[in-house]
């Protein structure tokens, strides 16, 4: 979920991201280089712009890369420092660990916007939203309570996905256009309904992530991640 480890190798977007990483270690694109283009990338590895734009876009959070609109992408200079959290799919970051990720699906289904979600969506009171609920699992033990909702006009196909195969997140990645993301994080205590689902006492303390994600037009999705605090811990790096 929140990270700052290098993404699985096998990953496509992976990949052109490793690339170019390496490229920019080597010397290869010395700081203010124009970079190679989303058009180029695509071409040399076969792959889609969304998932190109993913690996410039992960470059950008990690402060190598610089990017303009209708301009460029621009080797950064070396003293830039980013301290922007990384958006990760929880199954890679389990994974990345050598542990299992199982997810167990509580609520998938159209629900009526009332008036703070619409607003927190952009979209009109009443109209449908899409709900999913969903406690991750590592190594079979509780790690994260996901209540998400999905604006349909940014996923319309989101509530066909099999949410034991792949995550939220992971199928929102590959369905839409994220641009940027918003985040709360702060230690509280869970509802009564994420402590059952959590397996945890109500008095436990947590930690609380809400994010929200934007396309350029739009907001794509608000989401509750609640985290048992015994269970999980927050890193990151910087290097000046």
């Amino acid at each position: 979920m929140l990270a700052t480890d290098a993404p699985p190798p096998s990953a496509p977007y992976a990949r052109v991201k490793q690339h170019l990483k390496a490229g920019l270690a080597a010397g290869r694109w010395p700081a203010g280089a124009l970079m190679p283009s989303e058009a180029e990338l695509v071409a040399e590895f076969g792959v889609s712009r969304m998932t190109v734009n993913r690996a410039l876009r992960e470059l950008q959070t990690e402060g190598l890369v610089q990017r303009t609109q209708g301009v460029g992408t621009f080797a950064a200079p070396l003293h830039k420092v980013s301290s922007t959290l990384t958006l990760r799919d929880l199954h890679d970051e389990i994974t990345s660990r050598g542990h299992r990720h199982h997810a167990l699906v509580h609520l998938q289904r159209a629900e009526p916007a009332d008036a703070a979600l619409a607003a927190q969506l952009g979209v009109a009171v009443g109209s449908e939203v899409f709900h999913t609920l969903i406690v991750h699992h590592d190594n079979g033990l509780p790690l994260q309570c996901e209540d998400r909702y999905v604006n349909p006009a940014c996923a319309p196909g989101y509530l066909a996905a099999d949410f034991t195969r792949t995550t939220p997140t992971q199928q929102l990645f590959d369905t839409t256009a994220l641009w940027r993301a918003q985040y709360a994080i702060e230690a509280g205590r869970p509802t009564a309904q994420e402590a059952a689902l959590l397996g945890i006492a109500e008095a436990e303390p947590c930690l609380i992530v809400v994010r929200r994600t934007f396309t350029r037009e739009a907001p794509i999705t608000i989401a509750r991640l609640v985290h048992p605090g015994q269970r999980y811990s927050l890193h990151g790096e910087f290097q000046p």
